[in-house]
This record gives C-alpha cells, structure tokens and sequence, in this order.
C-alpha cells in the first residue's frame, strides 16, 4: 500500500497560526484517519448536557488553553481529554486551512494524524455521547451538498454525510469536505 504520510503532509500546513478575528477564540480538532485495510475516520457524538454544539458528530478537539503550546497541543491535548488517545499513539501530520463556526464564534483549525490499526480508546463521557468510525470510502459515498434557507432569507451551502449511525453536517462538513477532496487528489487508494 502507497504511503499516507507521504502523500498528504506536503499539502498540510506543519505550523498554522491563524489570528482569530476581535471577539473569536481559537480552537483546534483532530481528523484522526485509521490506517487499516479499509482505512476509517475517528468521529465523536457530542454529549447532550455539553453547552455548545450538544448531540453534534465532531472530530475530537476544542477551544485553545492559554498552557497550550500552540494549536496542535490543543488539539492533541483535547483528543486525549475526551478519548484518552496519547500524543504518541498519533501521528500529526499539518493542518487544513482554519473553518469559521458563526454559531459559536470560534476559528477551527483542523489538524490531520495518522494512527495504525484499531486505537484503544477511553471515551470520557461527561464530553462524548458515541465515537463512530466509519470508513473513507462510506463517507465519500454518502456525500451531498446541501442549500439551506433561513427565515431572513440567508443562505448557507455546505456538506452533509448521512450514516446509518450519524449525520456529519456544519463546520465539521465542512472540514470533511476539505480532508476528503485532499485524499482524493493525492491518496484515492484510500477511497476502495
């Protein structure tokens, strides 16, 4: 099999910065693809009683800590927060370009890792409701772009991935989106 690393970190960025606008935090998730035979992605049902984003399917990661280091420790401390995943079980390898949540006001910078063969996982419950693994080629199969209208007449165009366990739609579909047409431009093995 072809090497994953190898194709996709000369189109990540190794060190993002990304300055939040006035009255935005910064924050920072981790797309974690399982290198397996079918490789899969780590997403996470957010609890119910969580105060932003309840219920949601989200990559694990959350706002930046004033102790963080930069915005890759956020996003591996909060892994290992919420799924008990050590750093060293994950290979980092850049980011995708930073999404916008309106709703929450926030700048999300999408890290990708890299992890080999199933992961062992303790789900901290208070935070995460499920984990759903589902593999590449079943979310590049379910995904449409949907338009949505609101009352004031806005628009708003995005993604949507629609499992039988769970429906990836918003920023996270957004981000889907981005990690999905970079895996399909320089690692489409991946989507079999």
């Amino acid at each position: 099999m072809p090497d994953l690393a190898a194709a996709l970190a000369p189109h990540l960025q190794p060190d993002p910065r990304p300055v939040a606008a006035p009255g935005d935090r910064l924050a920072a998730v981790l797309a974690i693809i399982v290198e397996e035979d079918a490789p899969s992605l780590v997403l996470t049902e957010r609890a119910a009683r969580m105060s932003r984003h309840a219920g949601e399917i989200s990559f694990p990661g959350g706002l930046a800590e004033r102790s963080d280091v930069d915005l890759r420790a956020t996003a591996l401390r909060e892994t290992e927060e919420e799924l008990g995943i050590a750093a060293d079980a994950l290979r980092v390898l850049g980011a995708l370009d930073p999404i916008h949540t309106f709703v929450s006001a926030t700048l999300v910078t999408p890290f990708v890792a890299l992890a080999r063969g199933r992961l062992t996982m303790t789900v901290n419950e208070h935070e995460i409701a499920a984990v759903h693994v589902p593999t590449l080629a079943a979310l590049e199969a379910v995904q449409t772009q949907r338009v949505l209208r609101g009352d004031d007449q806005t628009t708003w165009r995005g993604w949507w991935y629609e499992l039988p366990e769970a429906t990836v739609w918003g920023a996270t579909g957004s981000m889907l989106h981005a990690l999905l047409d970079l895996i399909k431009r320089e690692a489409p093995w991946t989507l079999r």
